[in-house]
Formats: C-alpha cells, sequence, structure tokens
C-alpha cells in the first residue's frame, strides 16, 4: 500500500517561496522576519500538514525546549499558579515543565538539580512557598527566582509587590471612610508580615493617621484572627477597620467580630491578602483581599527566563504589581 510522503521544511519553504532558512526561523519564532513572510510561510506548513521533529530541533538549536522549576511549596499553594503562569508563556513556544519537589531539604534540592542537568534543561525557576530571600542555586543554565529571590544581585528574582499591594488594602479603606485601623498579620520574624504592615502604617501616616495598636503578630491562621480580634475587643480599642496579613486570619477575624455583635463590613471593614478563594469565598462575609497575581508573576518569571536563555540576562529583583479584589467585607450590599 502506498503511503504518501511526509513534508519536509524543504516542502513548506518551496510552496512559500523562501529558503529553508527562513522557513525555520519563521516556525520556531527565531530572527527578525516581516510578519506576512511568517504568514506565508505557516500558512504553507498548514496546508502541507507539516510538524517540525522536536529531536531534530532541539539538535539543530542546541536545546531541549524543556525548563525545570524546583519548588519548596509542598502543598502546592503557591508553586502551582506559579506553575499554571509558566506554562502559559512557555507552552507558546512549544517548552515542557518538569516540576520537582525539594522540601526545603537541601540534599533533595541537589539531586533535583542534577537530574535537570543532565536531562539538559535550557533552563531553571526556582520557587518557593515564603516571600524572603535564599542562597543562589550553583547551575550551569539561565535561572530566575519567582516568588522568593536570591541573596546574589546579580541573579534574576520575581518577587510580589506586597508593599505595593498592603498600600491598596489601606488605600481602599481611607476611600471607604475608615479612620480606626488595626493591623492582625503573621509571625513578626516573617518578611512578608513585616513588609505588609510596615506599609499600611506608611500608607496611613500619609493621611495623617496612626494604627489604634501596634500590629498583632501570631500565626498565618483562622485561629489567631479569632485571637487577636478578641484581644482588641478585651482592650476596648475603638477601630472600624481590620488590615489582616492573610485570608486566614481575615477569615478568623470575621468570626469573632460576628460572635461579638459587631457587623461586617457596617461596623468593621476586614481586608485580607491573598485573595486564596477557598477562603475568601467562603468567609461569611466574602472577604475583600490583595491578589499577588501568581500565575501573572509565573507568566513574568517565564518570559525572563526566555529572554535568558537567548542570552539577555535581566539582573536583580523585579516587583511584580498586586491588585485589590473588592468583595462584601468593605463595601456594604
Amino acid at each position: 500500500m502506498h503511503r504518501p510522503r511526509t513534508a519536509t521544511i524543504r516542502d513548506v519553504a518551496a510552496l512559500a517561496g523562501v529558503s529553508v532558512g527562513t522557513a525555520s526561523k519563521a516556525l520556531n519564532g527565531r530572527g527578525s522576519l516581516r510578519a506576512d513572510t511568517v504568514a506565508r510561510v505557516r500558512q504553507a506548513a498548514e496546508q502541507l500538514d507539516f510538524h517540525p521533529n522536536p529531536a531534530a530541533r532541539s539538535l539543530h538549536a542546541g536545546r531541549t525546549y524543556t525548563v525545570g522549576m524546583i519548588t519548596t511549596d509542598t502543598i502546592g499553594r503557591f508553586s502551582i499558579p506559579l506553575l499554571i503562569g509558566a506554562e502559559d508563556t512557555l507552552g507558546a513556544g512549544e517548552m515542557s515543565v518538569l516540576l520537582c519537589d525539594a522540601r526545603d531539604d537541601p540534599i533533595r534540592e541537589q539531586h533535583h538539580l542534577r537530574t535537570l542537568l543532565g536531562r539538559r534543561v535550557d533552563g531553571i525557576i526556582v520557587t518557593g512557598r515564603r516571600a524572603g530571600s535564599r542562597p543562589p542555586l550553583a547551575a550551569t543554565v539561565p535561572v530566575v527566582y519567582a516568588f522568593l529571590a536570591s541573596s546574589a544581585p546579580s541573579d534574576c528574582s520575581v518577587v510580589p509587590d506586597e508593599a505595593g499591594g498592603a498600600r491598596l488594602a489601606a488605600d481602599h479603606l481611607l476611600t471607604v471612610g475608615r479612620r480606626r485601623v488595626a493591623i492582625v498579620t503573621g509571625p513578626e520574624h516573617h518578611q512578608s508580615a513585616r513588609v505588609r504592615a510596615a506599609a499600611t502604617i506608611g500608607r496611613l501616616a500619609e493621611a495623617g493617621l496612626e494604627p489604634v495598636a501596634a500590629p498583632l503578630h501570631g500565626e498565618w491562621s483562622e485561629a489567631w484572627g479569632r485571637q487577636a480580634v478578641g484581644v482588641l475587643l478585651a482592650r476596648q480599642i475603638a477601630f472600624d477597620a481590620v488590615v489582616c496579613g492573610s485570608d486566614q486570619i481575615a477569615r478568623g477575624a470575621a468570626d469573632t467580630l460576628r460572635e461579638a455583635g459587631r457587623r461586617v463590613p457596617q461596623d468593621v471593614a476586614l481586608v485580607g491578602f491573598d485573595n486564596w478563594d477557598v477562603i475568601a469565598l467562603a468567609s461569611r462575609p466574602p472577604l475583600t483581599s490583595i491578589d499577588m497575581d501568581l500565575e501573572g508573576l509565573g507568566r513574568a518569571a517565564a518570559e525572563l527566563l526566555l529572554k535568558a536563555i537567548e542570552g539577555d540576562h535581566s539582573p536583580g529583583v523585579h516587583a511584580h504589581p498586586a491588585k485589590l479584589v473588592i468583595r462584601d467585607s468593605t463595601i456594604p450590599t
């Protein structure tokens, strides 16, 4: 039985009226080609049902079109949205992502690094479950740090603008007329807790205000949110808003306020942080929260990694903007 011959890159080039090199560049997104040339080549490839051979493509380019991602975020709360965002960007270039869980274990991390380098990945994204900084990875391929930052200034890191997010929260509360603001956040040794509280205090100061009390530091948990608001009520501190360091804390705060007969948001407005939908949407009422746009951060990290792979390294720490998501805990319905 006669089988039709599989189309080659030469067939595509001939149909499009270009050289083989130009056809290859158009299909692989390389070089500076006119838009109409690229369109003509791709139309020819589609007409001939031509599909590039991945192995030949890798051999020709000296690349494997794979990227490693090393994370310490075991539950995936932060790494999964990052991975989704990174894959959005990398998938457009037909690149695959290999996810490795280091579990905060340096030995396991080194094992994953050796494995990824053994597979000749083109680059690596390093992420984790908390913001802050970490020692640089000793890799022989381009590396971008996402969510957390490398302690080496020459490395490329993309981090959420937590301070900007906290300022958005304070701005929103000021806009809806709140002036007696309490701050309840995570452990004092945790960088995110300190940064978010300091930025909130700074924005209030610009408006000529101070928090009603020193920031209350505790665990990132609903139990701490309930306990902290109980402390504020027991001290008879007058407050009409609470900026919480996480959505878990805010949900716990809402529980105590409701039990104490304080209406949210009529009596007390609440703002969370993280926009973790399983918490924010299940709260009573649903929480206004700061979204760090982790998928967008993942896309940004992947774009910087692609540039680094092409030889365009972007050293330093790049802040990715957060956004305010308004729900019923600050605006009466």
